[in-house]
């Protein structure tokens, strides 16, 4: 498999018309219809439905398709990052980061690490406590926030706070009037759950919380976002459970109820790989516990 044809295939499967992508692509037709096909026979998979009108990714063709996004998206920024550096002489840092990490203290402290580093290039990317493990390991970030704690022998994996988890549900819903919900009331509810992949993720930590008060969630759906959890709730899918950091997004159509018990908590975790003392990465943890309103000092 070459690149290019991921590029070939990415220009069709978007553009669902092989001459539109030829096109794009400034070449023939018939050339670019022989390496799709290429691609096919080497995995042995049909893409692309061709009796359909417009054409339609089969179910193997539309995963393949993302994929070959996130590649090219991945080896785009790498081109990009490469040609910075090497341009402007600067170091590189990637970090990892869990959509609900957002609403910590992390940002701030990643903006002033970059106004006062300006010979650091930063390159953030959004990715599962697990995809941040992978991550480390093959030197596509640095640094990761998540909310799990990773078991693996070349990581560590440092707790830097705790939160609260409270209840999302819908403004419209009945349960907008209250101000808390027990345990036993959310498990009557049903329960969008995230991410649903991979796994173990935070709706693993959340499953194990009521499991280990001898309680279960009798009506799950799982979903692969936080963003896309609270549209659900929002559009009265059922209620969600998050870090309560989370509440600082503003919502008109999402209330926040607290949990009645005490103890349902999901940390805010760093992760690095084991032994790594790098001075980039020395200098960024000192901004982690910098207070906001104080400068940083090199």
């Amino acid at each position: 498999m070459e690149l290019r044809q991921l590029k070939y295939y990415e220009a069709v499967a978007r553009l669902l018309n092989f001459s539109k992508a030829a096109e794009e692509l400034h070449m023939a037709q018939p050339p670019l219809s022989r390496q799709v096909q290429n691609l096919e026979e080497e995995l042995g998979v049909t893409l692309i439905d061709r009796s359909s009108r417009p054409l339609k990714l089969t179910n193997a063709g539309q995963f393949f398709y993302d994929q070959s996004v996130q590649v090219l998206a991945r080896i785009a920024e790498i081109k990009r990052a490469t040609h910075h550096l090497g341009a402007e002489k600067k170091r590189w840092m990637g970090i990892g980061f869990v959509p609900s990490v957002l609403y910590s203290h992390i940002p701030k402290a990643i903006q002033r690490f970059i106004s006062d580093n300006s010979n650091i290039d930063i390159s953030l990317s959004e990715l599962t406590s697990m995809q941040q493990t992978e991550a480390l390991k093959s030197g596509r970030i640095d640094v990761g926030f998540g909310r799990l704690l990773i078991s693996d022998e070349s990581i560590d994996s440092i707790p830097l706070t705790k939160d609260k988890l409270i209840v999302a549900a819908s403004s419209s819903s009945r349960l907008a009037a209250w101000n808390d919900l027990s345990l036993q009331q959310i498990c009557e509810q049903k329960v969008i759950l995230y991410p649903s992949a991979p796994r173990p993720s935070f709706a693993d930590q959340v499953l194990n919380q009521f499991k280990a008060r001898g309680l279960e969630l009798n009506d799950i759906f799982e979903t692969n976002s936080l963003q896309t959890a609270l549209g659900l709730v929002a559009a009265g899918m059922g209620v969600t459970i998050i870090p309560e950091s989370v509440r600082l997004m503003q919502r008109n159509d999402v209330c926040y109820l607290s949990i009645r018990e005490e103890g349902l908590v999901s940390p805010l975790v760093m992760s690095i790989r084991k032994n790594d003392n790098s001075d980039h990465l020395q200098r960024f943890r000192a901004y982690l516990t910098l207070p906001t309103s104080e400068p940083s000092a090199h």
